[in-house]
């Protein structure tokens, strides 16, 4: 087998807890990144749904910390590889000269990137809470993934009516 990284997952509660670790940091990240997608937009509408979805994803860390509190654990951040690399995806779009319309519906492909990744890590951190009898705990990241559902939605319906709107202008 694969040699030890120094972790141990023993039980399907040492898991829940990798995974809760590895969202922390994914969201810590995004906190630093979403303003960055948001002063790049050129689509007021896009701007806006960054806005609202940087509140969101500040709460998505408070009920991160509460999880832990829960579970009486030290919130702390296991590296994201996957969110760094979807980051580093998204900042290639920024750093991009072009239409700013394109450029719109690319952060936008990276960020729908950004809610599935999450969506399936919130998605499984729930399911093995349920698993070990925390249904409360399970609660809080049903809660969260509603939200990733929505923003994901959401950036959707603004991408049709931006591609639809730079297709209109070619």
């Amino acid at each position: 087998m694969g040699s030890s990284n120094g972790r141990k997952l023993s039980t399907l509660q040492d898991l829940f807890v990798d995974q809760i670790q590895d969202l922390y940091d994914a969201e810590n990240r995004l906190i630093d990144a979403i303003p960055k997608m948001a002063e790049a937009a050129s689509s007021k509408e896009l701007k806006t749904a960054f806005d609202s979805h940087l509140e969101e994803t500040r709460q998505h860390v408070n009920r991160l910390e509460k999880v832990f509190k829960e579970l009486e654990c030290e919130p702390k951040r296991k590296a994201c590889e996957a969110m760094k690399g979807l980051i580093r995806e998204g900042d290639e779009i920024l750093k991009a000269d072009g239409d700013p319309l394109v450029k719109d519906a690319g952060l936008i492909a990276a960020a729908q990137r950004v809610e599935h990744y999450e969506m399936a890590g919130y998605g499984s951190a729930r399911n093995f809470a349920e698993q070990i009898g925390k249904q409360d705990l399970a609660d809080i990241l049903q809660e969260t993934l509603d939200e990733e559902g929505n923003a994901d939605k959401k950036l959707t319906q603004i991408a049709t009516e931006i591609t639809n709107a730079a297709a209109a202008q070619a």
